[in-house]
């Protein structure tokens, strides 16, 4: 029998870290002497120990290894964990590069305009809403005013309330603006005419704020594009332009107003 002092400097492992094993159930002493106390180990438990560092290695917990180890599991049944962990370790590498690019392009764009960029940009999940809406061709964006009109007229009519920010969708802009006009609610209502009413679906968007007049809001479109190219993404649907504070008069140089803009995504 070996104290266990002797076995941490054997094991080079501390007594501190061996006391844990025990008391989790990892690696019990061999032997406990019921009147001092005094943790005995066996030179046939280092394998075991060597065992608990290479699962370590590969970056199993504590808790699976106890797993692992408590099972006495088949080559068969090992290696399936093994994939598993296979799978996840390149998940999680997948993630790590792509924010490493998210950082290269960050400091691309620092180091081109020598300053901060003015938006910040994320990449984030939405989740499928219910809209009333209302879909058109106008020759420029203010047009949508009169769109904006008849959807809340409708939605006033059937006396049903918006839960939440409205939204324009830009289907696309050319040679015409194919612009939707969106009211977010609780549930899909009973509409008729130019108005629809269906479940917008989620979607992964790459996301920005533009915290100013809707005269500058092109710099902050320009931002989002550039980045989404930078960071080797492809736009996939119609942009969101979501209104999260506007001001009461309509003013195009309201300084106060507060728009997230969305392009949904997908890696290249």
């Amino acid at each position: 029998m070996i104290k266990i002092g002797d076995f941490s400097k054997i094991s080079q492992v501390s007594v501190k870290t061996l006391r844990y094993y025990a008391e989790i159930g990892l690696l019990n002493p061999a032997q406990t002497d019921p009147f001092t106390g005094y943790r005995f180990y066996t030179i046939e438990q280092l394998p075991y120990i060597n065992r608990i560092f290479a699962l370590k290695d590969l970056g199993f917990s504590l808790d699976q290894i106890a797993q692992v180890l408590s099972k006495g599991l088949t080559a068969e049944e090992l290696r399936g964990i093994l994939r598993l962990k296979q799978a996840e370790i390149q998940v999680r590498l997948r993630s790590d590069q792509e924010m490493l690019a998210r950082v290269e392009a960050r400091l691309k764009l620092i180091e081109q305009e020598d300053q901060m960029p003015t938006y910040d940009v994320v990449i984030k999940n939405v989740v499928p809403i219910h809209v009333a809406s209302t879909r058109a061709l106008i020759p420029s964006y203010p047009e949508q005013g009169k769109l904006w009109q008849t959807l809340e007229s409708a939605l006033v009519a059937r006396q049903t309330q918006p839960n939440g920010p409205c939204f324009t969708l830009y289907h696309s802009e050319e040679p015409e603006i194919d612009a939707e006009v969106c009211e977010p609610l609780a549930a899909p209502i009973q509409v008729s005419g130019a108005i629809q009413s269906y479940t917008l679906p989620g979607a992964e968007v790459a996301s920005t704020m533009h915290h100013g007049p809707f005269l500058t809001i092109g710099e902050a479109y320009a931002a989002l594009i550039q980045w989404i190219e930078c960071n080797g993404y492809h736009i996939c649907g119609p942009t969101r332009e979501i209104f999260l504070h506007t001001p009461g008069n309509g003013s195009q140089t309201d300084p106060n107003t507060l728009t997230e803009i969305q392009f949904p995504v997908t890696k290249a």
